[in-house]
């Protein structure tokens, strides 16, 4: 019974023209009533005198007027409407309305009321109950969730691959590192250990030298001071009156003689012989250790690019099985 009168007051509060709820509604000599921007454009172009769209009599346009009773009535049923749709259980409500939004217009996409459905707007639109339309969108909607939450695992598992991936290289790469710090540390202490062996030798063979040497100088300086002397003497013997400078001439010239420089012994062909082959070791570490350091960086290199490419290759392959 309740129903019944809601249905009447919104039959009454719904314009004949628009279908919708009155607004500003006007009412007419015959006894019908209107929104009065509907009934004027129902009569546009006419004169004074017009004919009423529901029952076709002839009217006076001077004669509308407005109808507060029934906009008294309208703003009545739309609280009742909206009191009906909150107690429904329901809080989608019509915004224009008032009316639970019970309808879904397929060619617009939104929730609509039973006014709506009968307006202009949507008289042409495929609409169908709200719940029927809401069941069938989840199920399109269950069916996508299944295919984002597999995708989700599928993704899900090559990170978790990746991770260990990840963490099983790093691994690698500390195993090498560590290789490579023990290599160059023996590499270092071997470098040193030679450099060690060949400053002492040389070190021995500059001792050998300077021994030398200092014997030289020494066998040198006895035989300067010798011909000094001796030099000196000879021009005091020459400052001599002659019979006293031809005493004992012959003693003197054998002194003479006997006195020539004598070179000391020159160095030792074995001497000689260490320090060249000396200059022969420092060619050879020159040309080893230039060559190491050519090689080795394009070696590395060569090495690396090789290995990695072919790493890289696996793992694109890899890529491309998932």
């Amino acid at each position: 019974m309740r129903t019944g009168k809601m249905t009447t007051k919104k039959e009454e509060a719904t314009c004949p023209v628009c279908l919708e709820y009155f607004t500003e509604p006007v009412s007419l000599e015959c006894g019908h009533n209107f929104c009065r921007a509907c009934i004027a454009q129902c009569w546009e172009g006419s004169d004074t005198a017009a004919s009423c769209p529901q029952c076709r009599e002839t009217v006076q346009q001077r004669n509308l007027r407005p109808n507060r009773q029934l906009a008294s009535i309208l703003e009545l049923v739309k609280q009742l409407s909206l009191q009906a749709a909150k107690g429904a259980g329901g809080d989608g409500v019509c915004e224009r309305h008032q009316e639970a939004l019970k309808l879904f217009c397929e060619e617009d996409q939104t929730p609509i009321c039973v006014v709506c459905d009968r307006s202009r707007a949507h008289r042409a639109h495929t609409v169908v109950p709200i719940e029927e339309a809401a069941q069938e969108y989840k199920e399109r909607i269950q069916a996508h969730l299944k295919t984002l939450r597999e995708e989700r695992e599928n993704l899900l598992g090559l990170k978790a691959t990746g991770e260990g991936n990840s963490q099983e290289y790093l691994k690698q790469t500390q195993i090498e590192r560590q290789k490579i710090v023990s290599e160059f540390q023996q590499l270092q202490q071997f470098l040193e250990e030679q450099e060690r062996l060949l400053l002492a030798q040389l070190e021995k063979l500059d001792k050998e030298i300077v021994r030398i040497q200092n014997e030289n100088v020494s066998k040198f300086s006895e035989q300067i001071s010798g011909l000094s002397e001796l030099i000196n003497e000879m021009e005091g013997k020459c400052r001599k009156p002659a019979s006293e400078f031809l005493q004992d001439v012959r003693t003197t010239l054998s002194r003479c003689e006997k006195g020539k420089f004598q070179q000391p012994g020159e160095i030792s062909p074995k001497l000689e012989e260490r320090v060249s082959g000396f200059s022969q070791k420092t060619i050879v570490l020159m040309e080893i250790l230039g060559k190491f350091k050519d090689t080795l960086p394009s070696e590395l290199e060569r090495k690396r690019g090789g290995s990695f490419g072919a790493h890289r290759q696996g793992e694109s392959a890899g890529e491309d099985c998932l």
